[in-house]
């Protein structure tokens, strides 16, 4: 086994939130050495991964986007290669990319209180060589869900269809439908996104649901974005509006829904109605549940609402009892003809990547922590897990953990402290999943077994609400009675009294980096409800 130079700072993945961290630790932690372990050959994570017909965001870009580099597009939802660039050029930007290591998988990674450090054993996903990388601070920046496979229910008589099975996780690159009768099986993002885009050249798609989802139309292109660019406001303004504003109307529309649920119901019906007119049946889209229990759905232009009525498309409510060779039959007894089924199902959810966790040699069960700031576990030392918003755009927390952790870092250091770690209390605990048990998708509930749990309060509760996080995870004091610091002073750590003795430059630069961000803060608070 190959070792590895040490680091600082070990961060595992390079996707949006890896390359988010990355860069964060290059504005914030000047001299801090840091690696990143990618298993994929490309920088984008999920938007490498995924590469089925018409993939893109379902959160708009100005707030899908990092706030330290603004996305300048006009587009609302953008497609997943331009999201992979942006996420390459910020890499490029910042100067990540020989910080990467490709190609290695993360299969446990050791916490060693004697030696205060963690261990991390890799495999070379193409040779199987095997490589131990070693830090004082790891970041697991692998999301939530399991790259390897999704979720793939069996059903029965599967067997015997002679057509062709197909997970959107895995898109075969060969894969031809045009002209081909396609079955899409689901009813979320990702099936709202296949059925416009495999229309246009299949003979026939039909969106298979067993039960309908809110979907929401949003315009193709940011309409006031576009009218300002034409007037040639600068495109700095029109992103820092932009933002400002779809941050304070997401966590309206969450709210509405959540304090109003009728009367958002019946808006959002309405606004369906109005799309669809007579040619469809509006039971496809009336949920049985409140809005926002499950994420809402959108679609840029309506481009799904478009294609449902051109006949190009049609929606079926009814649950698939069994295969011919030539189709799905449903439980109604009636036959749906197919040549392709594409099972859009869900993810399989899974933490830090499928790597084993331990600490001092006992395994870490992550449904037995608390997070702490939705940032930390209870119980382990030097980790830090970024995962982003379930009721917002995944990037407006996974940024702000992203910058918590730089801060995190940048006190120890300035205090001498080598390793911190959260402590709850049994009062502080409770059963509730870190993804909270207001929404119901399936994939939340399927990730019950595996994701960790939330506290009954502060630091341990998770809001998701991206005003009292930025509270929380950009100003309130990185001291605070759940975490315990320790260690020794390392060189160059502040003298006993106090004095900041660091050159006259780098003081500058961080008063620079502060008052950056009361700036940013400022912009992000556009519109912002009262505190």
């Amino acid at each position: 086994m190959q070792q590895q130079p040490h680091v600082d700072v070990l961060i595992i993945g390079a996707g949006l939130s890896g390359i988010g961290a990355a860069c964060h630790l290059t504005r914030d932690n000047a001299g801090k050495t840091y690696a990143v372990l990618e298993r994929r050959t490309r920088i984008g994570g999920t938007w490498d991964l995924f590469r089925y017909p018409g993939i893109r965001s379902d959160s708009d870009m100005y707030t899908f986007g990092y706030r330290f580099r603004p996305w300048h597009g006009t587009q609302t939802l953008a497609d997943g290669a331009d999201i992979r660039r942006y996420v390459q050029e910020t890499a490029e930007e910042y100067g990540v990319g020989p910080h990467i290591r490709f190609g290695r998988r993360a299969v446990r990674a050791s916490w060693s209180s004697r030696t205060e450090r963690w261990t991390v054993e890799t495999r070379d996903e193409e040779t199987g060589a095997t490589e131990t990388h070693t830090c004082a601070f790891l970041v697991n920046a692998t999301g939530y869900y399991d790259h390897d496979a999704g979720h793939r229910p069996r059903f029965p008589g599967e067997e015997r269809f002679g057509g062709t099975f197909v997970h959107p996780q895995h898109w075969p690159e060969d894969l031809d439908h045009r002209g081909k009768r396609v079955v899409v099986i689901g009813s979320g993002a990702t099936a709202v996104t296949l059925v416009p885009a495999l229309a246009d050249d299949a003979a026939h798609v039909t969106m298979l649901q067993r039960s309908p989802t809110y979907v929401m139309s949003l315009p193709r292109h940011d309409p006031l974005a576009v009218l300002l660019r034409k007037a040639g406001v600068p495109a700095g303004l029109v992103h820092r509006f932009g933002r400002s504003r779809n941050i304070a109307l997401q966590r309206a529309l969450y709210a509405l829904c959540r304090t109003a649920p009728g009367t958002m119901r019946r808006l959002l019906l309405a606004r369906v109605r109005a799309q669809l007119g007579t040619h469809v049946d509006m039971r496809h889209f009336t949920p049985s549940y409140r809005p926002w229990d499950q994420r809402l759905c959108v679609v840029p232009g309506g481009d799904l609402f478009k294609v449902l009525k051109s006949g190009r498309a049609s929606v079926v409510t009814d649950h698939v009892a069994g295969f011919t060779e030539t189709g799905v039959v449903l439980r109604s007894g009636e036959e749906i003809p197919a040549d392709i089924v594409v099972t859009a199902t869900g993810l399989r959810v899974q933490i830090a990547g499928g790597a084993r966790l331990e600490v001092d040699g006992r395994p870490v069960t992550t449904r037995d922590h608390v997070v702490y700031k939705g940032v930390m576990l209870d119980g382990v030392p030097n980790l830090g897990i970024i995962l982003g918003y379930t009721n917002a755009s995944w990037t407006l927390k996974a940024d702000l953990a992203s910058a918590y952790l730089s801060r995190l870092i940048a006190h120890m250091d300035a205090h001498g402290h080598t390793h911190v770690t959260p402590v709850a209390t049994d009062a502080d605990r409770a059963a509730e999943s870190a993804m909270g048990d207001s929404l119901t998708s399936g994939y939340i509930a399927r990730g019950d077994a595996v994701m960790p749990r939330q506290g009954t309060r502060a630091p341990w509760r998770i809001r998701n609400d991206y005003y009292r996080d930025r509270r929380a995870l950009r100003r309130s004091p990185i001291d605070d009675p759940a975490l315990r610091f320790g260690g020794t002073r390392p060189a160059g750590a502040p003298h006993e009294d106090g004095r900041d003795r660091r050159s006259g430059e780098d003081r500058r630069e961080a008063q620079g980096r502060r008052g950056g961000e009361d700036r940013e803060d400022r912009e992000d608070s556009a519109g912002a409800p009262a505190a």
